[in-house]
């Protein structure tokens, strides 16, 4: 066997084409990690953040884009009982998904659960860890509680909703048309709006009885922020995941204050194995159920071959896609 696998390295920072196919030595599990043969991984934007050179890997990742693969463990390193060899999983990485083998830290692996192509599992982790930290650990969104979702045709929003629909929130979320509202509905949204011809912050006070939401999850930053500040009920929470127009604002606190609001956000790709592994956990117990129930169910748009790579971030980059982008090997 050769010593050699197939991959896709960014030649230099830039557009797409910077994606190219290559070889590399196929990577060696140290202790705790585990090695995964890839059948499939998903894109996201970080993937375009990196490759533009705008969001490099942290010390030690691979520099390799990729932060979620589906596949079958190939080797496991010292001090690793599960997963065990053979085992199907899917984990979330710090990188290195766009590549026939990649390494990932046991305890960011999940079983892939039953009923689930290896292309649908590979369209899990990031979406779902960000959600399941995001909304119902930092924002600790409860039934009863009303959601807005800002982009809820993306791969976090089509996750976003059907998992708030199903524990028992309300939720509200924008789109670009209507043919991604009328997705966004058929997952669990009570009420879907376009964001070009129609205004959220009416919209989030009048659908909670004139109080705003409690709770926004955004990808957009810039001069949403103001805007979601108004949108938010007191004691209402912002989580940001994401700045797709610009992370610097000027915030009027005032509203901040008098409405007791709490502003928040984070990132995954620098927190520690152990924070991960307990967002698995938590995943484990609280969500794949119900995936395995098909009570949830991650929405995939197309599938690219992994020396395609940059017909996919092509695809993201148009924003016509509706769910999630998956590289297949």
């Amino acid at each position: 066997m050769s010593n050699l696998m197939r991959c896709i390295e960014i030649k230099q920072p830039g557009g797409p084409q910077m994606l190219v196919p290559a070889q590399r030595p196929i990577p060696s599990p140290g202790p705790g990690m585990v090695r995964i043969k890839v059948a499939a991984a998903g894109v996201n934007r970080p993937d375009i953040l990196q490759r533009e050179g705008k969001y490099p890997p942290p010390p030690g990742a691979s520099d390799i884009p990729g932060l979620e693969v589906a596949g079958t463990i190939d080797a496991v390193g010292e001090g690793v009982a599960t997963p065990s060899l053979g085992a199907r999983v899917t984990a979330l990485l710090t990188g290195g998904g766009y590549g026939a083998y990649a390494i990932a830290p046991a305890p960011q692996c999940l079983p892939i659960p039953k009923g689930l192509t290896y292309i649908e599992a590979a369209a899990l982790p990031e979406t779902y860890f960000t959600v399941w930290n995001n909304i119902f650990e930092r924002a600790a969104l409860t039934a009863g509680e009303t959601l807005l979702v800002h982009g809820g045709s993306s791969g976090i929003g089509t996750t976003a909703i059907q998992l708030a629909h199903h524990f028992g929130a309300k939720v509200m979320t924008t789109a670009a048309t209507e043919e991604k509202c009328q997705v966004c509905r058929e997952l669990g949204a009570d009420l879907a709006i376009t964001y070009p011809t129609q205004d959220f912050v009416e919209h989030a006070k009048t659908f909670n009885d004139g109080k705003g939401v409690n709770v926004i999850l955004d990808m957009v930053g810039g001069d949403y922020v103001q805007r979601n500040i108004k949108a938010l009920a007191p004691d209402g929470r912002l989580v940001n995941i994401a700045f797709l127009h610009g992370s610097k604002v000027t915030v009027d606190l005032m509203a901040v204050m008098l409405k007791r609001l709490t502003l928040t956000g984070s990132t995954l790709r620098a927190r520690a194995i152990d924070v991960k592994g307990e967002i698995a956990d938590a995943l484990r117990k609280n969500v794949w159920p119900l995936i395995e129930d098909g009570k949830i169910r991650p929405v995939i748009h197309a599938t690219f071959a992994l020396d395609d790579a940059a017909e996919a971030h092509r695809m993201m980059e148009q924003g016509q896609h509706i769910g999630k982008i998956v590289l297949t090997l």
